[in-house]
């Protein structure tokens, strides 16, 4: 495990030979997510997961070395030393007891660490989550373990093979796992010491090599660019008060979120991308994509940021008060509502931020909700959305008319229409696209007949030719008013250039030729 001399970073949490000892014991039982699956069958796996646990704990009642690993790391049982002694050979008992991994507890041994089968043939290490310790208050340093936030940032990271990665604010190492699959070199960093002491035991047990830096935000590369960053930081918007270094940067607001904005053209190499979660307030009197738009202003990066999500403020209070454990204090959440109020919080949003350093001098900068289900992974999804800008910005207006068109395969066309004395009249149709990003487009019937016509058989200035005779309109006009839609519909999706190379999920590629 590589570490840097100025900020020195703990070990992990067992020897390399007590590493090697837990894995062969893990493997052998087959703890893996398909073991577990296996054992448990889908329904009482899918339950568990849901934290019903009463299937599994049927299933689990002969004290062989899973049962009892399943019974004692997935289901928050206490149980007899003697199987947990021999479920975790040949690690000897009393270094797993000295490491943390178990401890005593009445008449047996329970789980005093997280340790969660992940992926194919992963395994992350992480402090015992809030919910195997119901009304027990998260102590400061929680290092959180694999939950929502951290697998939809995994799923939304473009994977493509990169020579320099950095998870900034690792936690227990979620990132670092999927960078070290397509990155010659991974960086993690946190600001929690015990939180990289869980890196370092998930790196060391998964058979990977990472550099570990302790510090706050960006402070521990300063200097140092990356092919591709990413962080799930502590994005929580509040009064900057810091209880809880999993989820409060210290920062006011949705300061933090700004900041990493802001230092994003000083971590990126050429051609680099860096993609964070964030959370950004919604404050009354302020258009919120604009306020957002206005982290990247002078940047010179391609941003475009995703609303996933919009929650009031009572219900944002509650949700990370009672994420922490923090709920039956009526204080807290008083004081965390007041200051909403004070600084005219009337929503908190979620997404995803992607920013790209393409060279470019006219940076894409794009906010807009995408809260409806889009097809996964998302990561696929962003990585189009790239390349289809890449193209539009290598077309001038005479290449994009030259151009083919075809509609994407299944649009759906839904309408809207009210009964009159003369019959149906058509008061709203919307096109919806049922893969990828699943746009809907409210469309007017002359965008709707140009859709309709791009089949790929003419280019959009005989397209545009036709429509122009049929609406009595010259061309020019036609073609000036349809440009700007056209390439909104390109972005989107919606309509695609052939005869392009395609790229992941619908993407072109930015040499492709119409």
């Amino acid at each position: 495990m590589t570490v840097n001399d100025a900020h020195p970073v703990p070990p992990a949490l067992l020897s390399p030979a007590g590493i090697d000892q837990l894995r062969d014991a893990l493997t052998t039982a087959g703890f893996t997510a398909a073991g577990i699956a296996e054992r448990l069958g889908p329904q009482a796996a899918a339950a568990a997961g849901r934290n019903d646990l009463r299937a599994a704990l049927r299933l689990t009642g002969d004290r062989d070395p899973l049962s009892t690993l399943i019974r004692l790391f997935v289901c928050g049982q206490t149980e007899p030393e003697a199987a947990v002694e021999a479920a975790l050979a040949p690690l000897p008992l009393a270094q797993a007891r000295a490491a943390g991994l178990v401890e005593r507890w009445g008449d047996g041994l329970r789980q005093a660490v997280d340790l969660e089968p992940y992926g194919s043939d992963w395994w992350v290490l992480s402090d015992v989550p809030a919910t195997a310790r119901p009304g027990q208050p998260l102590p400061a340093d929680h290092v959180l373990g694999i939950g929502g936030a951290s697998t939809t940032l995994a799923g939304a990271t473009v994977r493509r093979p990169v020579g320099t990665a950095l998870d900034l604010g690792t936690g227990c190492g979620v990132q670092a796992l999927h960078l070290a699959g397509h990155a010659g070199s991974v960086t993690a960093t946190d600001l929690s010491v015990r939180a990289l002491r869980f890196a370092a035991t998930t790196a060391a047990l998964n058979g990977q090599e990472w550099e570990l830096l302790q510090g706050d935000l960006v402070s521990p590369v300063a200097g140092r660019r990356f092919d591709l960053v990413v962080s799930n930081p502590p994005f929580v918007v509040g009064p900057g008060t810091a209880t809880h270094i999993y989820r409060d940067s210290g920062r006011a607001g949705d300061g933090v979120c700004a900041e990493l904005a802001a230092a994003a053209p000083g971590l990126l190499a050429e051609g680099g991308t860096m993609q964070y979660l964030a959370n950004w307030v919604h404050v009354g009197g302020e258009d919120w994509t604009e306020r957002v738009a206005g982290w990247f202003a002078g940047t010179g990066l391609d941003a475009w940021v995703v609303q996933r999500e919009v929650a009031d403020p009572m219900a944002y209070v509650s949700l990370w008060l009672a994420d922490a454990s923090e709920d039956a204090d009526p204080h807290r959440a008083a004081a965390w509502l007041d200051w909403f109020d004070a600084h005219k919080v009337e929503a908190v949003g979620f997404g995803l931020i992607t920013l790209r350093r393409s060279g470019r001098t006219d940076p894409v900068v794009r906010v807009e909700d995408l809260r409806q289900q889009v097809e996964q992974p998302l990561g696929e999804q962003v990585a189009a959305w790239f390349g289809r800008q890449d193209w539009l910005r290598d077309r001038d207006a005479e290449q994009l008319l030259s151009t083919r068109y075809r509609a994407a395969d299944g649009l759906v066309l839904h309408q809207e229409a009210t009964m009159g004395d003369e019959g149906w009249a058509v008061d709203r149709q919307v096109l919806t696209m049922r893969d990828g990003l699943r746009w809907s487009e409210e469309v007017d019937p002359l965008v709707l007949a140009l859709v309709g016509g791009c089949d790929g058989s003419v280019p959009l200035r005989e397209q545009l030719a036709l429509l122009a005779l049929a609406h009595e309109v010259t061309e020019d006009d036609l073609a000036e008013a349809a440009l700007p839609i056209v390439a909104h519909l390109v972005e989107r999706g919606v309509v695609a250039p052939t005869g392009a190379t395609a790229g992941p999920a619908g993407g072109v590629t930015a040499s492709a030729r119409g």
